[in-house]
């Protein structure tokens, strides 16, 4: 057997080599910079201006585009400077609103950075303005601002402003005077010039873009994942858009709707009230709905809440009509709608236990209410955050994007899809109406300039039928008395193709309510199904069954999946074992084969050994990850020979496809090879660090095919 050179820990790089260097602009960023100047900044450096400073993102990023908006180090420094020296010396800390108000008093004007909320004064037919973190109120402002920035009104935005003092004597006089106003958001684009731009972009290097724009590091995450955030700004882009994300604590759900847009509302679904978010019959003043493109709801989720059923009412007529009535007048807006809460239980648990709304307040779990939303986000799929995962690329000063996404509100795309496929017939006008909204949103924001390629149309189309059909599912289990629906779409040749939600193709057996009384006995077509659940307690079950031959499909952040039940009933019994895999090169490629090596080894009889053969090719990035493959691959084969594994490595750099060959004649094509999870943190009190089974994996395909000579 050959043997893997050892490498000494000294001769090969240290983990955190990569970890210390300066972020360098990738191919990507140089295109971003060179089409977009001006409009774009580097992500990471939203951490390095904004100190204790507790205000949102899109102000730092409008200060950062006004002075750091460059590929240039030295520009940039130059830009980050100014942005410190500029919250030093106009943005006002809570803590030191006394000193601002004496600096004011003795200069006699002085511009501040705060929010700023009017009210009107009816008794002296004035409006009057508060400031959150200077502390005064009663400050005089113009009827024009007003007009101009209507949203001074409801909920506050950020300002610059000048500031001025003047004593009277008349106690009744307020010494604080508004010089000038300047709310925090982009005064003009060029709309042409942005479209023009996207047409330079490949949709992969789009959505890397749009990905780095939010915060978060492409690199990490899966096609599937990355639309899943761009979900969350199709409120921004389309009007009266419902949606609804349920997830476990620390994915972010909220974040968008706070830092990203200064047209988004947050607030606490417990403090939401007819008069703030509709309109105040007292006076006649409209709410939130009137002057916000989104208003979103944080912490909606928990059973026990407290909710007024009159505004539940107002609420479903509003997002189901556009419009809401108090006493005898009908008034419309355009506000899309976003419910976002965290679940206490786990997608099995829920789907056997009760459905996926399961955490939301009574008033609220309610079918007429929940048909309303357009699209549920699966929270559950969605990482917790974690440090790695921001970005240090470049993207877009986010009030630029949101200027961009505000001005593409009134703009129609559902239709785009009808020239190369049809919906079913089977679905309803509500149905139909959600899946088109999310399918108009999604083709706003990745391809604004209306060119897309039929699979690409045909990707979004599925992604906004199965975020639908999410919805629609759960009602199924809450109503028995709405209809079922075949989701799914018809291409031009009159194929039909349906349409499934993940966790359907995961949880088979507690999806439908109907299969909930046999969900412990095992699938007799476990063997013939084209798709694998994969269940953890399943295992054994198929072990037990007739091997499978053909094609299975696996998609993106699918759980329940391991070598295990993936491989392990091939491998059985196998004294030879062939392994073609050309990307066994980094970490957590050789932690994958050593867990293949861990499933052959607790299958087979301790006395038994077996000959396991890597056909694998040398990493061509320089001689430092070579020497770091060779010593993963030697930790690999001392570890295999302890429990009677020979496993024998050989490099070809002309290999390219993925397979598995045993001695029992079975053959198992591989799409991805080994490398089929998604990242996993190595956290020892991480489940998925110890099971294959908790992990999301990356859409991949396997074909077994048995030799029967």
């Amino acid at each position: 057997m050959s043997e893997v050179s050892e490498v000494s820990p000294e001769e090969s790089a240290g983990p955190d080599a990569l970890a210390d260097a300066a972020p360098r602009p990738s191919e990507l960023d140089r295109k971003i910079n060179r089409l977009f100047s001006g409009a774009v900044v580097r992500k990471d450096l939203v951490k390095a201006v904004k100190g204790n400073a507790i205000v949102p993102s899109y102000v730092l990023e409008y200060l950062l585009g006004q002075y750091a908006a460059s590929d240039d180090e030295a520009t940039i420094q130059v830009g980050i400077d100014t942005v410190r020296k500029i919250l030093a010396d106009h943005y006002v800390h809570r803590n030191q609103s006394e000193l601002v108000k004496s600096t004011i008093r003795e200069r006699g004007r002085h511009r501040i950075i705060d929010k700023v909320t009017a009210t009107l004064n009816e008794k002296d037919d004035v409006y009057q303005a508060e400031f959150a973190n200077l502390g005064i109120k009663g400050v005089l402002v113009e009827s024009a601002t007003i007009k101009a920035h209507p949203k001074l009104l409801v909920g506050g935005v950020w300002c610059i402003c000048d500031i001025e003092y003047f004593h009277s004597a008349d106690p009744r006089v307020v010494p604080w005077i508004l010089g000038s106003i300047k709310p925090i958001q982009l005064s003009n684009f060029d709309i042409e010039g942005y479209l023009a731009a996207r047409g330079e972009f490949t949709t992969d290097e789009w959505i890397d873009l749009l990905v780095q724009s939010i915060g978060f590091n492409p690199e990490l995450l899966g096609r599937r994942a990355k639309l899943i955030q761009l979900v969350r700004l199709i409120p921004f882009v389309e009007r009266n858009y419902n949606l609804v994300e349920l997830g476990p604590k620390g994915t972010g759900k909220s974040h968008i709707f706070s830092e990203f847009s200064p047209h988004g509302m947050l607030i606490s679904g417990g403090e939401v009230t007819v008069p703030k978010l509709f309109v105040n019959n007292a006076n006649g003043r409209i709410g939130l709905v009137g002057y916000w493109d989104v208003v979103a709801f944080d912490e909606f989720a928990g059973k026990k809440k407290r909710t007024d059923r009159a505004l539940v009412d107002i609420m479903k007529n509003y997002m189901a009509n556009k419009s809401f009535s108090r006493g005898v007048e009908t008034l419309g807006a355009e506000a899309s709608m976003v419910f976002v809460g965290n679940t206490s239980h786990t997608v099995p648990y829920m789907l056997k236990h009760s459905d996926l709304f399961d955490e939301l307040p009574e008033s609220y779990h309610d079918s007429a209410y929940l048909d309303r939303l357009h699209h549920y986000i699966p929270g559950w799929e969605v990482d917790i955050i974690r440090g790695e995962m921001f970005s240090d690329g470049y993207g877009f000063v986010v009030d630029y994007i949101a200027e961009v996404l505000k001005s593409m509100r009134s703009q129609d795309y559902s239709d785009r899809y009808q020239q190369h496929f049809s919906l079913s017939a089977d679905i309803s006008t509500r149905d139909r109406d959600g899946i088109h909204k999310t399918f108009s949103g999604l083709m706003k924001i990745l391809y604004p300039h209306g060119e897309a390629a039929p699979e690409e149309i045909e990707e979004i189309l599925r992604f906004a039928i199965e975020g639908r059909k999410r919805v629609k599912d759960q009602i199924l289990r809450i109503d028995s008395t709405m209809a079922d629906v075949k989701f799914g779409y018809l291409d031009r040749s009159g194929s039909w193709h349906p349409v499934s939600t993940l966790e359907e193709d995961e949880y088979p057996a507690y999806y439908r309510r109907e299969s909930s009384d046999a969900v412990d006995e095992p699938r007799a077509d476990a063997a013939e199904s084209s798709r694998y659940d994969g269940a953890p307690n399943e295992r054994a079950q198929v072990l037990e069954a007739p091997l499978f031959e053909g094609h299975r499909e696996f998609q993106e952040n699918q759980r329940g999946i391991s070598f295990g039940t993936l491989l392990g009933p091939y491998l059985r019994g196998a004294g030879q074992i062939t392994i073609v895999d050309p990307y066994i090169r980094q970490f957590h490629q050789a932690r994958n084969l050593m867990e293949l090596i861990e499933e052959i080894a607790s299958a087979k009889d301790s006395a038994d050994e077996v000959n396991v053969k890597l056909i694998t090719s040398e990493s061509n990035d320089g001689e430092d990850k070579v020497r770091r493959q060779l010593e993963f691959l030697l930790k690999v084969q001392q570890g295999a020979a302890a429990a009677g594994i020979n496993l024998d490595v050989s490099f070809s750099n002309t290999i390219h496809d993925r397979s598995i060959v045993t001695d029992t004649g079975w053959k198992v094509l591989l799409g991805r090879g080994l490398d089929i999870f998604q990242y996993v943190t190595g956290d020892a009190f991480d489940l998925a660090t110890r099971l294959q089974e908790y992990r999301q994996v990356k859409a991949f395909g396997v074909t077994y095919i048995r030799d029967n000579e």
